[in-house]
């Protein structure tokens, strides 16, 4: 029984992810707005990448919530250092859109409240089954 349990809940993490790859893909190709792309694109990459994280390991719920949050701070101080330049990578596309040129606090506050989102979908779901 708990094996079905856990191989349940790797697959609806693979889903989620999925499915978030997919919204965010859409986000960079067509939301160039003042908002979506900025700011609930920002919010959901925490998300997905929580997503790939459970899927992809057993660690529990707060290990992987916390540690996607810490590597998204990370991320974000990398762009304030300006590690895309330190690294002479200006010019590679890829770099940029997945390490960012830009820091901004406003991006801390999207990865913390994309971590509150995980953690309140996480007790939902507990409460739900059980």
């Amino acid at each position: 029984m708990l094996l079905k349990l856990h191989r349940k809940q790797k697959a609806l993490y693979i889903a989620a992810a999925v499915l978030l790859l997919i919204i965010e893909i859409l986000i960079e190709r067509y939301a160039h707005d003042n908002f979506v792309r900025p700011y609930l694109g920002d919010l959901l990459v925490v998300i997905l990448i929580y997503a790939i994280v459970m899927a992809c390991s057993k660690i529990k719920v707060w290990t992987g919530a916390v540690a996607t949050l810490l590597f998204s701070y990370a991320i974000e101080t990398a762009q304030y250092l300006q590690i895309v330049s330190l690294l002479g990578l200006e010019g590679n596309k890829f770099a940029r859109i997945v390490i960012g040129t830009s820091f901004s606090w406003w991006d801390m506050l999207m990865y913390t409240l994309g971590f509150i989102t995980v953690i309140i979908l996480e007790k939902i779901i507990t409460v739900k089954n059980n």
